[in-house]
């Protein structure tokens, strides 16, 4: 199908119409879409001339077709060549420009250098650039002490805002160190009465 792009064709479809028109594109399942196109029908005329068919023209334009309803192909005609002739031109022709990729908000570096994105690691951060000194701190870290998951000594949890009430605990449990409490509402079970014979 390739060798077709551009020619103009000819296509009988499912309900035996005509289409006649340039090939721009194809896919898959032969869907197609024609340039300059012309559909042709056929229709039996009524009255005097009883039997004769008419051909009826249509004029179109740029069409697509589903595969699915083309039923035969043909090829009517080359390409046309003013559509060759523009190809040519635009394959010899070199314009006066220069052409240069869009930036992306990165100023563009001179020519021979790296843009300054890529340029490498930089000092301080990640690896050691190149030519870079020894890297220092500006205080040494806090010293590694008490149980693994305490938080580090010197550390105070932050206050709650004014009016804020701290969150109650779930039912059932007290604050750590008391007895776990029953739910408010909760009734506990009566005694139940000895089950014996009766007296």
């Amino acid at each position: 199908m390739i060798e077709q792009l551009n020619h103009r064709l000819r296509l009988t479809l499912a309900d035996s119409r005509v289409m006649v028109g340039q090939m721009l594109a194809f896919d898959k399942h032969m869907n197609l879409v024609l340039a300059d196109c012309e559909e042709f029908r056929t229709v039996k005329t009524k009255g005097e001339a009883k039997g004769k068919a008419k051909q009826i023209k249509r004029t179109l334009g740029l069409v697509i077709l589903r595969g699915e309803s083309i039923v035969s192909l043909s090829v009517d005609a080359p390409p046309p060549a003013s559509a060759a002739s523009r190809q040519a031109k635009a394959a010899l022709a070199a314009g006066p420009g220069v052409g240069r990729p869009a930036g992306r908000g990165i100023p563009m570096a001179p020519p021979g250098m790296p843009p300054p994105g890529l340029a490498g690691p930089v000092r301080g951060m990640g690896g050691a650039a190149i030519a870079a000194g020894p890297v220092s701190f500006a205080r040494p870290p806090p010293p590694m002490g008490g149980p693994p998951g305490a938080p580090p000594h010197g550390f105070r949890p932050p206050m709650p805002p004014p009016g804020f009430r701290p969150p109650m605990p779930p039912p059932g449990m007290g604050p750590p160190g008391f007895p776990p409490q029953p739910p408010a509402g909760f009734q506990p079970p009566y005694p139940r009465p000895p089950q014996g014979p009766p007296s």
